[in-house]
């Protein structure tokens, strides 16, 4: 059985943890339904950065309503709640060090991608192909715009879309780029039985140097909400914030209610990193490499079109200090589909291509 890797767990990471008496005091205690669960973390290495007094959408920071550690998307949704830590006795530990990550480029086409792991199957046996880098296939439903801005931030409908036994993940993000799209900052949520143990959503956090990808929720972040951290279960079928700006020398991210945590700029120093040049919101579902037509569900499930309001959503994206929103679109497979309901707002998603409707034509031979 994978263990969990929920929270801060991969290699390489530093973390810095707000201590009892160093919490924001724009957090209200009140907002959170129960105590402060113990946070696994390291000594930082550099004093903590302070994040600014409003979120990205200008509210003040409150605390994240957190339910009970182990509780399941489901029960986290039928409590009002946003967020649930590990089980008690799951210590996270990883069963491989990365798992693959996409990156939907400037042109929209899949891009394949190196990865210390395989769709874990329970009843089969290790192979010696696991640790020896198989590559993975990416789809999307991308929502892309040039934009030179201090970071955006966008509304997503959260779901627990079916991710195929064969299959790596299904996804939904918010990605600031330069304009290059070398270097990226990006959250979300995802199903991901490597990462995250299990099929709920799951909050995440990644970030790309120089083209070249890193890991799920570390290798260089830094946490400061005591509530939510990277990895943390997610409660399904809702819509929450999720943002990220560039202030106090470093890429903050935003979730729900809170400041989450943030990625120093000097991670990012030949070249630096302190404006995005492209922004992007997609769904993303990994494969193995030799998939044509993917089995999972994206977002919802249901096809992104026009008069489908089951679909997910990725909403009202906005810039700090950008211009004004004007998205192109791109989907790549019969499976998924995306559809503009605004110049910010869009459907996007499907069953995958064994489900009971094809989302666009297939394409000709």
């Amino acid at each position: 059985m994978l263990k969990s890797r929920r929270g801060l767990l991969a290699a390489g990471l530093t973390v810095a943890v707000i201590g009892a008496i160093g919490v924001a005091s724009t957090l209200e205690a009140g907002a959170e339904q129960i105590p402060d669960a113990p946070v696994p973390a390291t000594a930082a290495t550099a004093p903590l950065l302070k994040p600014p007094a409003t979120l990205p959408w200008g509210d003040r920071p409150q605390r994240v309503k957190r339910g009970r550690d182990g509780a399941d998307s489901k029960s986290l949704k039928a409590a009002g709640l946003s967020v649930a830590g590990p089980a008690e006795g799951d210590d996270g530990t990883p069963e491989e060090e990365y798992a693959p990550k996409g990156d939907s480029s400037k042109s929209g086409h899949r891009r394949p991608t190196s990865a210390n792991a395989v769709p874990p199957d329970p009843s089969a046996e290790p192979s010696a192909s696991a640790s020896s880098g198989p590559k993975a296939n990416f789809f999307y439903n991308t929502a892309r715009q040039y934009a030179v801005s201090d970071g955006a931030y966008v509304n997503l409908t959260i779901h627990k879309p079916i991710l195929d036994k064969s299959e790596f993940h299904t996804l939904a993000e918010l990605a600031v780029r330069s304009e290059d799209g070398d270097q990226t900052v990006e959250v979300g949520w995802n199903v991901d039985r490597v990462v995250n143990g299990d099929d709920d959503p799951h909050l995440f956090v990644y970030h790309w140097v120089n083209d070249q990808p890193t890991c799920y929720n570390g290798c260089g972040f830094v946490q400061y909400s005591k509530t939510v951290i990277p990895g943390f279960t997610l409660a399904v079928d809702q819509q929450k914030r999720f943002g990220i700006q560039f202030t106090n020398n470093a890429w903050w991210i935003a979730y729900d209610t809170e400041w989450v945590g943030y990625y120093p700029a000097s991670l990012w120093t030949k070249p630096t990193f302190t404006k995005s040049g492209l922004v992007q919101v997609f769904g993303e579902v990994a494969t193995p490499p030799s998939t044509v037509l993917p089995l999972s569900q994206m977002g919802s499930g249901k096809c992104g079109r026009l008069e489908n309001t089951a679909a997910a959503r990725l909403g009202s994206v906005a810039y700090l200090n950008g211009p004004t929103p004007e998205f192109s679109l791109e989907g790549d497979s019969v499976a998924y589909g995306i559809y503009g309901m605004s110049s910010r707002t869009f459907r996007y998603g499907g069953p995958g291509s064994n489900g009971p409707e094809k989302c666009k034509e297939q394409p000709d031979a």
